[in-house]
């Protein structure tokens, strides 16, 4: 890759986590400025983030924050004189050890939270879950934000599992997918998911889905709905 094509790259990721921070908005996946949306710059080991505390509002891409896989700011670079996001220990671990993942998402989502605060996984009892998650959403140990624990919960409980989502345990979801966008559209399915099988549980016992239809459910998903030239399903062929 030359040093403009670097450049080029750099810049579309920026653009692009700047404006999908609004997306968090219009689906009501946050308050204040409490979540965040990362994309790693594809052919290279940096990934851009948003700056901690800074208002959705405010959000341009020339501010947000180009980093290493160590978490490390880019001296020198646009919007390097502000703090990263305090969640970017987390996302540097997950890109360091899941070179797949394009994009991560944290919120403070207001159901996923409510399941993340009773330690409970999100049962696959609808069949919108078995096809973007394959079965039920997971919960991630208990971690302290500040340093990669957050990162390193995410990537246990996610390696080898087909869910694109983790509720970290009394914290909320995190969610990863091939670019940065696919990890926002989980996002919003995530909340989606969480707050119609609380209220399916407060009225009643759950009907659990048999895993063979699960299984069927999300290869359908995966393989056949949509166009081919998804990005999800580009990444699937890509050797």
């Amino acid at each position: 890759m030359t040093s403009a094509e670097l450049q080029a790259a750099i810049d579309a990721v920026r653009a692009d986590t700047a404006a999908l921070h609004a997306q968090l908005v219009r689906y009501n996946l946050i308050v204040w400025t409490g979540g965040n949306v990362s994309g790693r710059v594809p052919g290279a080991d940096l990934f851009v983030i948003k700056p901690s505390g800074v208002s959705y509002d405010d959000l341009a891409p020339e501010n947000m924050i180009l980093c290493d896989l160590n978490g490390n700011v880019v001296p020198g670079t646009p919007g390097s004189d502000r703090s990263p996001s305090s969640d970017t220990a987390a996302h540097a671990y997950v890109y360091r050890n899941m070179p797949g993942v394009g994009g991560v998402v944290h919120t403070h989502s207001t159901f996923a939270v409510a399941w993340a605060a009773r330690g409970e996984e999100i049962p696959c009892v609808i069949t919108a879950m078995a096809d973007e998650f394959g079965g039920p959403i997971p919960i991630g140990p208990f971690a302290i934000i500040g340093d990669d624990s957050i990162g390193r919960g995410i990537v246990e409980t996610l390696t080898g599992h087909r869910s694109r989502a983790v509720l970290m345990q009394n914290h909320g979801p995190f969610t990863i997918g091939v670019s940065a966008k696919d990890a926002v559209k989980a996002a919003v399915m995530v909340e989606d998911v969480a707050r119609t099988v609380h209220f399916a549980r407060e009225a009643g016992p759950l009907i659990p889905i048999p895993q063979e239809a699960i299984d069927r459910l999300y290869d359908r998903y995966q393989n056949v709905y949509g166009q081919s030239t998804d990005a999800r399903r580009d990444a699937e062929e890509t050797p």
